[in-house]
This record gives structure tokens, C-alpha cells and sequence, in this order.
């Protein structure tokens, strides 16, 4: 983690704690050290607030993974390719299908 982007991050996020691209920015910081629950934090904040942001849901539902909890990773995966699909989004749409396809071979995986 770069923690003069994280504290530069803070302070944009004081400043406007509603900017996506800040929000993500943090989410994003904290994924890289692992810091899941502070990364779901933000993440959720996204899928919240800004449902339209389309790079949330690959990250949020990889993040939901490592903390093992499927079952949201596969709803945010699902209501993320609706989302991609109706922004026209079609890298994100193209990347979630992938991330989702592999993320349910590893399910079978477990059988």
C-alpha cells in the first residue's frame, strides 16, 4: 500500500466523501495491502451509492471471495453484468463475465 496515496486519498475523501473515483481510489489502496474489511467498506459504498460505477463489481466480488463469503460475491457478479450491460460497458462486461465464469469453475471445483 502506498500510504502517501492512501492519506492523499483521505483527505480528497473529506472533501467530497460522494466522488466514486475517490471512493474507489480507497477501496482499491486498502485490496492491494488486503485489508479486506476496510476495502469492502468503500466497495459497498459504490455499490450503494453509485450503482452506475461499473469497475466496482469485479473488485467487490474478488474481495468478497477472500473473505469467503460467496454467496455476496455471486450477487454482486450477477447485478454487476446487468449493470455493465445496461451502461454499454462492454470491457467490464466482457471482464466480470470472465471473472464470474472462473469464479463458478472454482466453485465446481469444490464438489
Amino acid at each position: 500500500m502506498n500510504i502517501q496515496r492512501l492519506n492523499q486519498l483521505l483527505e480528497f475523501y473529506k472533501e467530497d466523501p460522494s466522488d466514486p473515483f475517490v471512493i474507489y481510489g480507497l477501496a482499491t489502496e486498502y485490496a492491494s495491502d488486503k485489508n479486506w474489511e476496510k476495502a469492502i467498506f468503500y466497495y459497498d459504498l459504490l455499490l450503494k451509492d453509485h450503482e452506475s460505477y461499473t469497475g466496482t463489481y469485479y473488485h467487490a466480488a474478488i474481495a468478497y471471495t477472500e473473505i469467503d463469503n460467496r454467496e455476496e460475491a455471486e450477487e454482486i457478479y450477477k447485478k454487476g453484468l446487468v449493470v455493465c450491460e445496461r451502461e454499454k460497458d462492454h470491457h467490464a462486461l466482457k471482464e466480470l463475465r470472465n471473472a464470474y465464469t472462473n469464479f463458478q469453475l472454482d466453485d465446481d471445483d469444490e464438489w
